[in-house]
């Protein structure tokens, strides 16, 4: 049996980065809808939280997930469980795109604090703010979709 312990940040915003999400009661219901629909495809989600146009998601991979497989069962089913459930006045889509970066069991507890903590984050910062040190910090290149 192997032993592996393979944590993945995800970050993703709401489709053309409307802020579906604008209540904390709403975020607490999908952050925890998140997190019971993972657990039950198998999918260990570690942390989940945001703000009002986006989502941070902290996972443990398992021996046969792939990252791809794990963000389209979390994104797709949930945005059809918002859709199903009315809980946005238009039809609620994540974007296409997505973060994903690998996170050292030394910072574990870091980015949880960070994922924590997002609702204190975004009174200073906007997501856009928050985008774009994530392109520099990581050096990936930037795009738009």
């Amino acid at each position: 049996m192997p032993h592996i312990k393979v944590y993945i940040h995800f970050v993703w915003s709401t489709k053309n980065r409307i802020p579906f999400l604008n209540s904390p009661e709403l975020r607490k219901k999908v952050w925890q809808h998140i997190a019971e629909n993972a657990r039950s495809k198998g999918i260990f989600v570690d942390f989940v939280n945001g703000y009002a146009d986006h989502c941070h998601c902290l996972v443990s991979l398992g021996v046969d997930q792939s990252i791809q497989k794990l963000v389209n069962l979390i994104k797709g089913e949930s945005s059809h469980w918002v859709n199903k459930n009315n809980l946005t006045t238009e039809k609620f889509e994540w974007q296409n795109d997505y973060f994903a970066v690998s996170v050292s069991a030394s910072n574990l507890e870091r980015v949880r604090n960070y994922i924590k903590n997002q609702e204190e984050h975004h009174r200073k910062k906007s997501f856009q703010e928050e985008y774009e040190e994530f392109v520099k910090n990581y050096n990936f290149k930037k795009f738009e979709d």
